[in-house]
């Protein structure tokens, strides 16, 4: 059997048993989804939303990317983004990172990733660069490299801040509040390490004032 096919396999028996344990399971997932949460996430396999947060299929909406990265070119996160803040009305929108990400230790390096993970990491090599001076302060290697996977983090959610979408629904919604969270992949428990409550004023340069 190959590995792909015990995938399917395990779908099967998974459908069953939420059938066994409730009829109505499938119905009402495909007649509503109404999540409070917008989860931009690391693509890193270990760190699935709905999991480390014990939640629900339909109780958060997902996102992934190398490093949970909000760059203000990227067409695909921001249909994401779009879709969740204007048509599902989420209420927070999180990003979460994780310790150990290897994206953002990818970026501490000089290493030649090839040109489209070079342009994709060149992102976090910009946050470094902006926090250059505290993070070549930390003389340990890790304890930086886990500065850096919070600092990015955090540069992320101002990232969100910055787009017209999420300020058209601070304007006229006051939500969704934005988070910034980070994951330890050692003893699973998530850290919050920044929030952005609505309507935070940010540097005006990136305020719009037609919304």
């Amino acid at each position: 059997m190959h590995s792909y096919e015990k995938l399917l396999l395990e779908n099967k028996a998974w459908a069953r048993e939420k059938v066994e344990d409730d009829a109505g399971y499938f119905d009402r997932l495909a007649h509503i989804q109404t999540p409070e949460f917008l989860w931009i996430g690391c693509s890193d396999s270990r760190v699935p939303a709905n999991e480390i947060t014990n939640t629900q299929p339909g109780e958060i909406f997902v996102h992934r990317n190398i490093a949970n990265l909000v760059i203000h070119t990227d067409v695909n996160l921001l249909s994401v983004l779009e879709y969740a803040v204007t048509h599902l009305k989420v209420k927070h929108v999180i990003v979460c990172g994780h310790y150990g990400c290897g994206g953002v230790k990818a970026a501490m390096s000089n290493h030649d990733f090839k040109q489209v993970l070079n342009m994709w990491i060149r992102n976090i090599k910009d946050v470094y660069h902006t926090h250059k001076p505290e993070l070549t302060a930390i003389q340990d290697e890790n304890q930086r490299f886990d500065r850096l996977v919070e600092l990015n983090v955090m540069e992320q959610v101002m990232h969100l801040a910055k787009t017209s979408i999420i300020q058209r629904a601070w304007k006229h919604d006051q939500r969704p509040d934005l988070h910034g969270w980070v994951y330890g992949l050692k003893d699973g428990i998530i850290k919050p390490v920044f929030e952005m409550r609505a309507n935070t004023n940010i540097d005006p340069l990136y305020e719009y004032d037609d919304l």
